[in-house]
C-alpha cells in the first residue's frame, strides 16, 4: 500500500523519505491559480541553494518547500514575491493553509524587506487577492483598464484614422507591458517557455506584420481568460477552505465558577465550555453534562442529527440542536477535526496522481515543440514554396497561442482537486491524487467484521419469556446490570431504555467472578449469567438447551436469568451489522467490486453475520492470515482495498493496494491508511469508488476538450479560416472550459 505522497510534485522518482530531511515550510500564496503559475514558482524555488523539493498546490493556494537548515525561509518568500505573487502566510508544513496566517512570518527586518519586495514586484503578476469580488482585484482592474483602452482606441481610430495604429498599440501596451515583464521574470528564474512569453512573442510579431488591432484584441482576450481562470480557481479553493468558517470564532469558557466569552482558538485541552442550543460547537470535545441532538452534517455528511449524551464525542463546527451542553475540550484549534480535514485535503492536493505526473512530463517537451512548429510554419512555406511571408508569419504566431499547454496541464489537477474537495465535504477523505485515481481500479474489498461491517458493540436481539414475561425479564436483568460498564450490561440497559420498561433498584447486587451478576429485587434472588454457569444451580430443559444452541448458531451470546430456582427467561445479544451494511455491499457488487469478510472472530458468529449480508467469510484469522489472503487475491490479479479500523491488522493494510479506515473523525480514521470514511457507513466505500471513477471520467473529458480545441483551431489556422483572436480563445477558452468541467464534480457531489 503506497501513499499518494510517495511521489511528490515535481519529482516522480524521488522517495518521500528525502522530504523528511531538514525542514519543510508551507506558504500561503495569493494569486496562484493556473498551471503556469505553479511551474514558475516551482522552477524559481528549485534554483535556491539548499532546496530539496517543492510541492505547489494551485487548488489549495499553498507552496510546500523541503529545505536544509541553511535556507532562510523569508528568502523563499522573497523569491515567490519576485515573481509577482503575494505570500500571505508562512508556517511549518504540518499546518493547514487556514492556519498559516497565524504563522505569518515576522522576522524583524527580513519580514519588512519581504513585504516590500512583494509589493514592489506585485505589478509583474497582477493576480490580485484570492478573496473578494473579481472587479476589486488587481487582475480585474487590469483587465477592465485594457478593455476600456481598446474601446478608446477604436473611437480614436474612427475620429482620426491616421492615429488608429498608434492608438491600438497604446491600448495593447496597457495589458502587454505587465505580461511581458512577467515573461522576463519567469525566464530569469527558469521558466523561459511560459504562456506569457508565447503571448508576448505573438503580440509583438502581430504588430510588426501590421495586425495591430488583432494584437490588442488578443491581449485583452488573454487577460479575460486569466481573470476567468482566477474566478474558477477561487471557487475550487473555497470549496474546502469554507469548512474552516464552520467553526465559531468565540466560545463560552467556564473559569473560576464563571462563564466568559473567549476566542475559540485560545481554548486548551481540558477546558470546560458551555454550548447553548442552536450554537455551533467551537472545539472537539467530550460531553460532561447535558444531552442534545447534534447535527454533524458539516463534518461527516450525516444528514440525520445524532442524539448525544455524557461521555459522547462531539466535533468542532457541528450544531447543537436542542439542549445546553457542558463539554471538555479534547483538541486545540489547530488539531480539531475540521482543521485536520482541511490539512489532509491540502496535503493530498499537493501530491500528484500518476496521470498528472505523465501530463507534466509531456508538457515539458510539448511547449518547446510548439515553438519549433510555429517557427517552421512561419518560415518553411515562404522559403520552400514561395508563399507570402506576412501570411505565414501570421499563422505561425497564431500557432504559438494555440499550442500553449495551460488547458492540458490543468486538466488533471483541477479534476483531482474538485474530487478530493467533494469527497472531504461528505466525509470521504483520500490522501492524494494517486489514491483518488487508484480507488476506481479496485476489484475486491476485504472488510473487517467488528466495527466495520458491524457496529462494534453488542445489542440485545432476543428477549425470550420462560417463567416471566419478556418485559419482566428485561426489567429484572436491567436492575442487576445498573451501574455496570460491561458491553453486555450496556446492551441490556440500552434495550430496557428503548423498550421503556421500569428498572427497579436491586439489593446486594454484585458480580460473580467469571460467571455473571446476582442481586435481589422485591425479595426475589436473581442471577444473570451464561448457560454453563446457570447449569450449576438449575438444570436446563431440553427445549431450553435447543433454543440456546439455535441462538448460538446465529452467532448470538445468550444470558440466562434465574429468579429463585426458576429460569425466568433468556436474553440473546450480538454485534449487529450496521444499518447500511447490506445496502453498501450491494452497491459494491453493482459497481463490479467483490467483497470478502476477514475477521478474527469465531467461525459460527462470522458465518451467521456473513449469511445475512451475502458476503464470503474468512474467520478465526490472525493478522498474518489476513495479510496472506490479501496477497492471494492480488496474485489472482485483483486490486484489493482493505477496509478496517486503521490500527489493527497492520500487515493486511500494508499489503493492500488501498487501505481505508472506518471511523467517526478519530485520529485513527483521519491519519492512518490511504483513505478514511468519517461517518463509518459501508455504503460510503462504494460512493468513494464511484467518486474516483467520476473523477477519472472528468479527466478524460478535460484532456479531450484541451487537445480537441487545439486540433480544430490548428487546422483552421493552417487553412486560413481563423486567426490570432480565435487562437487565444483556443487556449484560454479551453482552460476555462476544463476548469468549469472539473467544478461539476463539486456541483454533482451529492451523488457521492
Amino acid at each position: 500500500m503506497r501513499s499518494a505522497c510517495d511521489l511528490p510534485s515535481g519529482s516522480e522518482d524521488q522517495p518521500t523519505a528525502e522530504l523528511s530531511k531538514g525542514q519543510r515550510t508551507r506558504y500561503r500564496v495569493s494569486g496562484m491559480d493556473c498551471a503556469s503559475c505553479a511551474t514558475k514558482i516551482d522552477n524559481a524555488l528549485r534554483r535556491v541553494p539548499g532546496v530539496a523539493e517543492v510541492n505547489v498546490s494551485v487548488s489549495a493556494g499553498t507552496v510546500t518547500v523541503a529545505h536544509d537548515d541553511t535556507v532562510i525561509t523569508t528568502a523563499l518568500a522573497k523569491q515567490i514575491g519576485t515573481l509577482g505573487f503575494k505570500v500571505t502566510g508562512q508556517g511549518p508544513a504540518d499546518a493547514s493553509a487556514s492556519q498559516l496566517g497565524a504563522h505569518q512570518h515576522d522576522h524583524g527586518e527580513h519580514a519588512h524587506e519581504d513585504e516590500a519586495t512583494a509589493s514592489l514586484h506585485g505589478h509583474l503578476h497582477d493576480h490580485g487577492p484570492s478573496e473578494g469580488p473579481w472587479w476589486k482585484s488587481s487582475r480585474g482592474i487590469l483587465t477592465v483598464s485594457c478593455g476600456l483602452a481598446l474601446v478608446a482606441a477604436y473611437v480614436i481610430g474612427q475620429i482620426a484614422p491616421e492615429t488608429e495604429r498608434w492608438a491600438f498599440i497604446a491600448a495593447m501596451g496597457v495589458g502587454l507591458v505587465p505580461i511581458a515583464r512577467r515573461a522576463i521574470v519567469a525566464a530569469r528564474f527558469g521558466t523561459p517557455f511560459s504562456i506569457e512569453m508565447l503571448m508576448t512573442i505573438a503580440a509583438v510579431g502581430a504588430v510588426i506584420i501590421g495586425a495591430t488591432e488583432e494584437a490588442a484584441a488578443v491581449v485583452f482576450l488573454f487577460l479575460v481568460g486569466e481573470l476567468l481562470e482566477g474566478v474558477a480557481a477561487g471557487r475550487a479553493r473555497a470549496s474546502i477552505q469554507n469548512l474552516t468558517k464552520l467553526v465559531p470564532k468565540t466560545a463560552l469558557l467556564e473559569r473560576d465558577g464563571k462563564t466568559e466569552e473567549v476566542q475559540a482558538e485560545s481554548l486548551t485541552v481540558g477546558s470546560i465550555i458551555l454550548v447553548r442550543p442552536g450554537d455551533r460547537i467551537p472545539a472537539d470535545g467530550v460531553i460532561v453534562e447535558g444531552e442534545s441532538a447534534i447535527d454533524e452534517a458539516p463534518v461527516t455528511g450525516e444528514s440525520t442529527p445524532k442524539r448525544k449524551e455524557p461521555e459522547d464525542t462531539v466535533f468542532a463546527g457541528t450544531i447543537n440542536a436542542d439542549g445546553a451542553l457542558r463539554i471538555r475540550v479534547t483538541a486545540a484549534a489547530q488539531d480539531n477535526t475540521i482543521a485536520r480535514i482541511v490539512r489532509l485535503v491540502e496535503e493530498a492536493q499537493e501530491s500528484k496522481a500518476p496521470t498528472e505526473r505523465f501530463i507534466d512530463r509531456f508538457s515539458r517537451y510539448y511547449t518547446p515543440a510548439v515553438l519549433v512548429v510555429g517557427a517552421l510554419t512561419a518560415i518553411v512555406p515562404p522559403l520552400l514554396l514561395g508563399e507570402l511571408w506576412g501570411e505565414w508569419i501570421y499563422k505561425g504566431l497564431a500557432i504559438l497561442l494555440i499550442g500553449c499547454p495551460c488547458a492540458l496541464v490543468i486538466s488533471t489537477p483541477a479534476a483531482i482537486a474538485a474530487g478530493l474537495s467533494a469527497g472531504a465535504r461528505r466525509g470521504l477523505l483520500m490522501k492524494g491524487g494517486a489514491v483518488l485515481e487508484n480507488l476506481g481500479k479496485i476489484t475486491v474489498a476485504a472488510l473487517d467484521k467488528t466495527g466495520t461491517l458491524t457496529e462494534g458493540k453488542p445489542k440485545v436481539t432476543d428477549v425470550i419469556s420462560v417463567a416471566r414475561s419478556e418485559r419482566e425479564v428485561l426489567s429484572l436483568a436491567a436492575a442487576l446490570e445498573t451501574g455496570s460498564s460491561h458491553p453486555l450490561a450496556a446492551a441490556i440497559l440500552a434495550k430496557a431504555a428503548e423498550a421503556n420498561v421500569p428498572v427497579p433498584p436491586a439489593a446486594d447486587a454484585g458480580a460473580v467472578g467469571g460467571k455473571g451478576v446476582r442481586g435481589r429485587v422485591g425479595g426475589v434472588a436473581l442471577f444473570l449469567g451464561s448457560p454453563k454457569a446457570v447449569a450449576d444451580w438449575v438444570a436446563l430443559t431440553a427445549e431450553q438447551t435447543a433454543r440456546i444452541t439455535a441462538l448460538n448458531d446465529e452467532g448470538k451470546t445468550v444470558s440466562v436469568l434465574l429468579a429463585g430456582d426458576q429460569v425466568a427467561g433468556l436474553i440473546a445479544m450480538r454485534d449487529e451489522p450496521r444499518d447500511d451494511a447490506k445496502e453498501g455491499l450491494d452497491a459494491l457488487k453493482q459497481a463490479g467490486v467483490g467483497a470478502v469478510m476477514l475477521t478474527g472472530d469465531n467461525s459460527r458468529t462470522a458465518a451467521a453475520i456473513a449469511a445475512g449480508l451475502g458476503i464470503e467469510p474468512h474467520a478465526e484469522l490472525l493478522p498474518q492470515d489476513k495479510q496472506k489472503i490479501v496477497r492471494e487475491l492480488q496474485a489472482k490479479g485483483e486490486k484489493v482495498a482493505k477496509v478496517g479500523d486503521g490500527i489493527n491488522d497492520a500487515p493486511a493494510l500494508a499489503a493492500a493496494d488501498i487501505g481505508i479506515a472506518m471511523g467517526g473523525g478519530t485520529d485513527v480514521a483521519l491519519e492512518t491508511a490511504d483513505a478514511a470514511v468519517l461517518h463509518g457507513r459501508v455504503l460510503d466505500i462504494a460512493r468513494m469508488i464511484r467518486l474516483s471513477r467520476d473523477t477519472m471520467a472528468n479527466i478524460r473529458q478535460n484532456i479531450t476538450i484541451a487537445l480537441g480545441l487545439k486540433a480544430v483551431f490548428l487546422v483552421t489556422t493552417i487553412l486560413g479560416i481563423t486567426g490570432l483572436w480565435p487562437a487565444i480563445l483556443a487556449d484560454t477558452g479551453a482552460t476555462v472550459l476544463v476548469t468549469a468541467n472539473a467544478m461539476r464534480l463539486l456541483a454533482a457531489g451529492g451523488r457521492t
